[in-house]
């Protein structure tokens, strides 16, 4: 249970003991809202099998469309250009990085391992064809709002490493005479920098340069005595 859970259950339990009912919970996502999830996931998958196929300047957006099986027009009820569909993909690695904070709540593993899986599941989407690394790249310039909506999602994600570094720090694992926040910007500069490179070589596979750059950053931040896995 991560702290959150904890003050929820505090202050469920203490309105229970003055005569009042526990807090609401959230309601239930609708059909209507899940339908419009389901389509919104369904077109950014299709037009990622697509770029990794294709390349992203290959790719129209009836293409597609026809791909996903919905008319051309449901498309900008989603998104406003081809480029935005890529925006999708910071999400999923925004929740990528916060699935990574709970793990390191639970406390069952240690910082290393946590951040080791993180650095792998960052480099997944991506890092299913060198042309669609290259496109999501690509994003980042094809417009403001584009950039913007990837700058959003990864200062949060950006501050979220930044706690996985402080836990590191507060269990020895991390030097504690680093700025967690400067950890957190490495890292991130090290996954996109070695996707980058990656791209444009081809060779070898991804996860070989994403294990390698793993490694260096780890060696870069450890307390001596934990540069190696246990």
């Amino acid at each position: 249970m991560n702290l959150s859970q904890k003050s929820q259950r505090t202050v469920n339990a203490g309105a229970a003991s003055v005569g009042k009912p526990p807090l609401p919970r959230p309601a239930p996502i609708g059909r209507r809202e899940r339908r419009t999830a389901e389509t919104r996931i369904r077109l950014f998958r299709s037009a990622l099998q697509l770029i990794a196929e294709r390349g992203l300047s290959m790719v129209t957006v009836g293409d597609i469309t026809e791909a996903a099986d919905v008319g051309k027009g449901t498309f900008f009820n989603y998104f406003a250009s081809k480029d935005h569909v890529l925006g999708v993909m910071a999400e999923i690695q925004l929740g990528k990085v916060r699935e990574a904070a709970a793990m390191a709540d639970e406390g069952t593993r240690p910082i290393r391992d946590v951040m080791h899986r993180l650095v792998l599941r960052l480099a997944e989407e991506p890092g299913r064809s060198p042309s669609l690394a290259r496109a999501f790249i690509s994003s980042f310039l094809s417009s403001e709002e584009v950039r913007a909506v990837i700058r959003q999602h990864m200062q949060e994600g950006r501050r979220t490493i930044a706690k996985l570094v402080a836990a590191g720090q507060e269990l020895g694992e991390i030097d504690g005479g680093l700025k967690k926040d400067k950890v957190a910007i490495q890292l991130l500069q090290a996954v996109m920098g070695t996707v980058l490179l990656w791209s444009l070589h081809e060779r070898p596979g991804l996860e070989s340069w994403i294990e390698d750059t793993f490694e260096h950053f780890w060696r870069s931040v450890a307390v001596s005595g934990n540069e190696q896995e246990p």
